[in-house]
């Protein structure tokens, strides 16, 4: 009969020292992806309290993620080594700017996530309490949005592109047809002072179909994306209704933005 543990877990009699419980904690997400706080406090013998210290201290020191109920991995674990790569690079940038960009979520909003590591931020920066919709092509986003139990979720499906992580091409931009959506959070490989640009034409078009069933666009992007070099052009400017980006932008590109029309967040 099943005991009911999750796998790689073993029932610990004794109590552990924090260093101890804390490598058993990383251990067993590394296994399973996800421990709830219920699993935990059995499997290391300890209080519930002692439990959310710990996981506190593993959010501060950059090693989880704590989440509705318990805690997982930074990334969902359907990732690539590029995906996880590209994560960790500004990884603090691209928390502050989705925790500035949540702030423009209603509870009961219907939002597209773009795929990327910079918009997975912002899907795992919503609240609990988030109660709307969110629509995606990107793997990462649609499993972590397992862990946000009230909200309803429409994953996009299509030809999945490994790089990114995501679902692209005419199924994907077919499925685009038939939803509506407030905002979308976009990512960019580059960002010029007239243009975005992405890195590969195989998800142009789908972020264009993206682009095209939302009432406004949010680009979130960090500061190596102002001068960065990608080859090919997504849109103008003008695309888009918002920024929200970690730095203050130089003065060049400030009056850009401001001439297309887009409203500029710095997250701090």
């Amino acid at each position: 009969m099943s005991s009911g543990r999750p796998p790689g877990a073993h029932r610990h009699g004794a109590r552990r020292h924090g260093a101890e419980r804390r490598a058993e904690i990383m251990r067993l997400l590394h296994v399973n992806g996800f421990q709830s706080v219920t699993q935990l406090t059995e499997l290391l013998n300890v209080s519930d309290m002692t439990v959310r210290r710990d996981l506190k201290r593993l959010s501060d020191a950059g090693e989880l993620r704590i989440v509705h109920g318990g805690a997982s991995l930074l990334h969902a674990t359907l990732r690539t080594a590029d995906f996880t790569s590209r994560g960790a690079q500004e990884s603090e940038a691209k928390r502050r700017i989705a925790r500035r960009a949540v702030s423009l979520v209603d509870p009961d909003a219907t939002v597209a996530i773009d795929a990327g590591t910079t918009t997975f931020e912002l899907a795992a920066a919503l609240p609990d309490h988030f109660h709307g919709c969110v629509i995606s092509h990107s793997v990462p986003v649609l499993q972590h949005m397992l862990n946000v139990p009230r909200a309803q979720v429409i994953g996009l499906g299509g030809e999945l592109l490994p790089t990114s992580q995501a679902f692209i091409g005419p199924l994907t931009i077919e499925a685009l047809s038939g939803v509506r959506a407030d905002t979308l959070f976009l990512g960019a490989a580059a960002v010029g002072e007239r243009d975005l640009f992405v890195s590969t034409d195989h998800e142009r078009p789908t972020k264009q179909a993206l682009i095209a069933c939302v009432k406004r666009v949010v680009l979130l992007a960090d500061h190596t994306k102002f001068g960065a070099a990608a080859p090919v052009r997504l849109g103008p400017l003008e695309d888009v209704d918002t920024l929200v980006c970690d730095r203050p932008l130089e003065p060049e590109l400030a009056s850009a933005f401001a001439a297309a029309g887009v409203s500029v967040l710095i997250a701090e």
